[in-house]
């Protein structure tokens, strides 16, 4: 809780600002036809709109179940973006794997953190909330930086392949 305690509200308003830039960025890149790439439009929307409702509608909650608030956001925002690709053919935007990545990783914080505070009860601040808390802004950041420049900046789809061909081997050998 520490970058909180802190920053207050500004670092959630950094990070709405941050996925509207990327948004206009993309928008603007698809109306220049310069990079007419429907996914990543799509992604860098859908993102900003989740992320800007949620934050407005911050108020609207009591402080315990925020997260689980937070939570049902994120998969609803999966849930959008997963059916919105399904009309979309070749899905092939590193930013895809990257906005898949951070929601989920931030869905499961969110309900560890809802777990915490709501149903165990815990007042007292721990590792788990430094470690929420820096955690959820860096991806957050790490998102908005693959929307903008489309790469796979740590490597997250180089391992996804990595699997997916260690995981296709073994199935071709179960079935030799």
């Amino acid at each position: 809780m520490y970058l909180t305690e802190h920053f207050g509200l500004s670092l959630p308003a950094m990070v709405v600002w941050g996925l509207m830039m990327a948004f206009f960025f993309n928008a603007f890149l698809w109306i220049a036809n310069a990079k007419r790439n429907n996914v990543l439009l799509m992604l860098s929307l859908v993102v900003f709109a989740s992320y800007f409702t949620s934050d407005h509608l911050f108020s609207w909650f009591d402080n315990s179940s925020v997260y689980l608030s937070w939570a049902i956001y994120d998969v609803i925002t999966l849930a959008v973006i997963f059916s919105c690709t399904y009309f979309i053919k070749g899905v092939k935007s590193p930013a895809f794997t990257y906005v898949i990545f951070v929601l989920c990783s931030n869905t499961i914080l969110q309900l560890l953190m809802y777990y915490d505070l709501h149903i165990t009860g815990n007042v007292n601040p721990w590792f788990l909330w430094d470690f929420y808390s820096l955690t959820v802004y860096l991806l957050d950041f790490t998102m908005i930086i693959a929307l903008i420049v489309d790469r796979d900046i740590l490597g997250l789809n180089t391992l996804k392949n990595r699997f997916l061909r260690i995981g296709k081997s073994r199935h071709l050998q179960k079935q030799s």
